[in-house]
């Protein structure tokens, strides 16, 4: 389906240049749009791409339109932020083109009698729902799906094939969850008994705001006795795990492989690299942003950017480097005696002359 320029800056805002009446059918890079696509110019080097676009529409910043205007003759929506009108562009494309979602339960799912499906709800194939659940209004759970008990699932949030989540658990509004994601299983909480490890039951629950993704395969532990809480707005990617007691702010961003140890502290507005590690029982501040195969170990008490890996380097090289590291305290030892000596002896030449 097609949309008319007009009607799109009319749902997302931006100042329209040309042609209100062009119709676009969907959205598509500077490189590969045709007349039936609008396209985006985010990055100022590639302005020479966007003179030369065949795009019907432009999307761009201000300072990019003072200069692409000159050369490109299509129709253009200037606003402060191109990247993020390209994304509600393409969510608006993705509604406009999305298939309906029939409403009702699958013949093969089972439902406890005590759980309760808003009659908008889509419930797919082999679907199970048990006792005391309550699904929320235009949910979509897909095929094979395991909802525990006293689960509930905020309206209109998504839960693609093969999801789990597990007794006492919640899920906000707008929710996406992807295939694989199991939340609420067991934190790895055990006490040593003489070499015996004695198992803590792990008696909270995992509470997820509205707005939140979660990749696929990516796992939430519940907590030990209070919750994990995922607050609004968090978006993670694939294959993360998040043990048990840990508090992520709202609106931070955490990449893939990330693992993140029970009870730590991840505050609002933060980014974390991907296969990076956090340290349990650590605060990490609000505004922080961990490079990617970064290792936390210590709290983090001050916004910023935060890297701490060694650069890549031929085998033989990275040897010799470790070798260096590992004698530096002897090498300190050494160094604060020369200094000592040469201070001795630059006394005694001192006094003699």
């Amino acid at each position: 389906m097609s949309t008319r320029l007009k009607q799109l800056v009319e749902s997302l805002g931006g100042q329209l240049i040309g042609d209100a009446d062009i119709q676009v059918s969907g959205i598509a890079p500077l490189s590969d749009a045709t007349a039936a696509h609008i396209t985006f110019l985010s990055n100022p080097k590639f302005r020479s791409q966007a003179t030369q676009s065949q795009a019907a529409a432009i999307i761009l910043s201000p300072a990019d339109d003072a200069v692409v205007s000159a050369v490109y003759k299509g129709a253009r929506i200037v606003t402060a932020n191109p990247y993020a009108y390209f994304a509600r562009t393409a969510q608006f494309f993705a509604a406009l083109n999305a298939p309906v979602t029939p409403s009702g339960i699958h013949p093969s799912a089972v439902v406890d009698p005590s759980a309760s499906v808003a009659a908008t709800a889509c419930i797919g194939a082999n679907v199970v729902i048990e006792a005391e659940a309550v699904i929320g209004a235009h949910v979509h759970i897909m095929a094979g799906c395991v909802i525990g008990r006293a689960v509930s699932i905020g309206a209109m949030t998504r839960l693609h094939a093969h999801v789990t989540i597990y007794a006492g658990c919640e899920i906000g509004q707008r929710g996406i969850i992807h295939s694989g994601v199991v939340i609420g299983a067991d934190g790895f909480g055990f006490a040593n008994d003489a070499g015996a490890w004695v198992k803590i039951p792990q008696t909270g629950r995992v509470l997820i705001g509205d707005d939140v993704e979660i990749g696929a395969n990516t796992t939430i532990d519940r907590g030990a006795l209070a919750d994990t809480v995922i607050e609004e707005g968090v978006k993670l990617d694939n294959q993360i795990q998040i043990a048990h007691n840990c508090h992520i702010g709202a609106h931070t961003a955490i990449a893939a492989c990330v693992g993140i140890a029970g009870s730590a502290t991840i505050g609002k507005y933060c980014s974390i690299g991907g296969a990076a590690m956090i340290h349990g029982h650590i605060t990490i501040v609000d505004h922080v942003h961990v490079s990617a195969g970064t290792l936390a170990l210590r709290s983090i008490l001050e916004p910023g950017q935060y890297t701490g890996f060694y650069p890549i380097a031929k085998h033989r090289d990275w040897e010799k480097s470790a070798a260096l590291v590992r004698n530096l305290s002897t090498m300190r030892e050494k160094i604060r005696t020369l200094e000592k000596t040469i201070e001795l002896l630059t006394e005694k030449n001192n006094e003699q002359s």
